[in-house]
């Protein structure tokens, strides 16, 4: 059984048939699914979500896209939703991103520091969305992380070297199906370099679909690909990839 350790249940392209996919999860391989905010609406759909299914966890958390207008009484909001809920396992996902929005670069750390307050305040692990600002993504979590609480590194993007300096510190490295796209060099060989007890999959649902469904709708099934190639990069058996991510999954965000 497999564990999506990343996805997106709650956003609009499952408007049509969540219901029915998410039933038909367990019976098509799919253990347990973490599903994370990206911004204060989508934070407390997740945790409804997760009170609503047995099997999928929630994460609360504000995307760097989404902190423009983020206040402090959010932070108590998000605070409020991670208490008062046992089904909340992490604050994300949360970061930087130079892709879209390096404008507001000072902002985005502001309250990518903020959040990593707040979880190290909770003692609950961090996602960390981190695109096209790994310098600065990495020096942040080295200088504000509290060495009890965890860090993953979800749809990992940097080299192999970063990789190994984020696992010295004690993070994970979240693979998602960006590893099964041809023209992805780097994926492959972080999958190749990396202990497989510091890797966990995801698909990002609904979003980068893994080869050979690449450019469709992604979903929590698909994730049996990125397990897939890890066993063909790592030499060893897809059983073996399967049962090691999702006991990665289960000790990092404390699921029983």
């Amino acid at each position: 059984m497999l564990f999506d350790s990343h996805a997106h249940l709650n956003d609009e392209r499952f408007d049509e048939d969540r219901e029915e996919l998410i039933s038909s999860l367990n019976e098509k391989g799919v253990d347990l699914v973490v599903n994370p905010g990206a911004c204060m609406k989508t934070s407390v759909e997740s945790v409804e979500l997760a009170n609503k299914y047995d099997f999928i966890y929630a994460a609360v958390g504000v995307h760097p896209h989404d902190v423009k207008d983020l206040t402090e009484a959010d932070m108590d909001e998000l605070k409020r939703l991670a208490t008062e809920n046992d089904k909340v396992v992490a604050i994300g996902e949360i970061g930087l991103d130079y892709y879209y929005d390096a404008e507001y670069k000072e902002l985005q750390k502001k309250w990518f520091k903020r959040q990593i307050e707040l979880a190290n305040e909770l003692k609950l692990p961090i996602i960390i969305h981190d695109r096209d600002a790994h310098g600065d993504t990495f020096e942040i979590i080295k200088s504000t992380k509290s060495p009890e609480i965890g860090c993953v590194l979800h749809c990992y993007s940097g080299n192999v070297e970063l990789a190994k300096e984020y696992v010295k510190m004690g993070c994970y490295i979240s693979i998602s199906g960006t590893v099964t796209f041809k023209n992805n060099k780097k994926a492959p060989e972080v999958v190749r370099e990396i202990p497989l007890d510091r890797l966990l999959i995801e698909t990002d649902s609904p979003y980068m679909a893994p080869t050979p469904h690449r450019g469709k709708r992604n979903d929590p099934t698909l994730v049996q690909f990125v397990a897939d190639k890890i066993a063909q990069e790592k030499g060893i058996s897809y059983e073996k990839v399967c049962e090691a991510t999702k006991e990665n999954a289960k000790r990092f965000f404390g699921i029983k």
